[in-house]
């Protein structure tokens, strides 16, 4: 993976292709510089910040299998389609996810640099997270035990149960964005965690994978802090937010809508 660009060549190659009005020229940049991420390869040690994962048998383990089996009563629920629509991973869907939260109508489109600010800060809290899975291999809790899955099996059966890399991808999304509407912090965090829930109510992870997700990508965010590309490429995101939250005709999620989701959010899952 190429080591990431400086700050003025990532912001020189968004703004040309803003200014130029060319969607493809803006897409091209993000895709380059998400691949890159903002943390060089070997930057930062994931499996020497995070606990080792549970073994057969101990504790944790034992705390894992009694969530699984008690989750599989969301099967049908509401909170299980919420579940479902959480499987996907997307920009777009992301930033439908976090509108409620955030306050305003968010697409890729709407807010290009704050897509790409995610996006590149996503390469990095999803490679160690991918770090991590290798090496603990550890198998998902449908795996261990029978029960329904609000995402295919066969999806993910030949992929690793810790950390979860669909709450690292969540807890992503909602660290930054908190940063970017910090007066949204609250709502902002609170679907960064249902996101990670999500996973449990869904039967493809254990609650232990959950918390080392979280914890995986708070932990790397916590890394880029000092990277020079990520503070501008931050900085830059912001203005772009605070314009999108200041302009009276940036549409606004269905207040109907949000508040069925308030609702899935507060349930208890365990």
């Amino acid at each position: 993976m190429p080591r990431p660009s400086s700050a003025n060549a990532v912001l020189a190659a968004t703004l040309t292709a803003l200014c130029l009005g060319g969607g493809a020229a803006l897409a091209r940049v993000e895709r380059t510089e998400a691949r890159s991420g903002y943390l060089a390869p070997g930057a930062f040690d994931v499996l020497a910040v995070l606990p080792p994962a549970p073994r057969p048998g101990d504790p944790r383990a034992t705390a894992d299998r009694a969530v699984f089996r008690a989750t599989r009563a969301f099967a049908g629920t509401a909170r299980w389609a919420m579940a479902t629509n959480d499987v996907k991973l997307a920009p777009v869907d992301m930033m439908r996810d976090y509108s409620c939260a955030v306050g305003i109508v968010l697409t890729p489109q709407m807010a290009p640099r704050t897509a790409m600010l995610i996006a590149r800060a996503s390469s990095d809290t999803a490679r160690g997270t991918g770090i991590a899975k290798n090496f603990y291999k550890r198998q998902r809790p449908f795996l261990i035990d029978q029960g329904a899955t609000c995402q295919p099996a066969a999806e993910v059966a030949d992929s690793y149960d810790y950390p979860s890399g669909h709450t690292t991808a969540g807890w992503t999304w909602a660290t930054l964005l908190a940063e970017l509407a910090p007066d949204r912090a609250t709502p902002i965090l609170a679907r960064g965690r249902a996101f990670g829930e999500s996973r449990l109510v869904c039967g493809v992870h254990n609650a232990s994978a959950v918390e080392a997700g979280r914890l995986s990508a708070s932990a790397t965010l916590t890394a880029e802090r000092d990277v020079t590309a990520f503070k501008a490429d931050l900085a830059a995101a912001r203005v772009e937010m605070d314009a999108l939250r200041r302009n009276p005709t940036t549409p606004k999620p269905a207040p109907a809508l949000c508040s069925r989701e308030a609702a899935l959010i507060a349930q208890r899952i365990d």
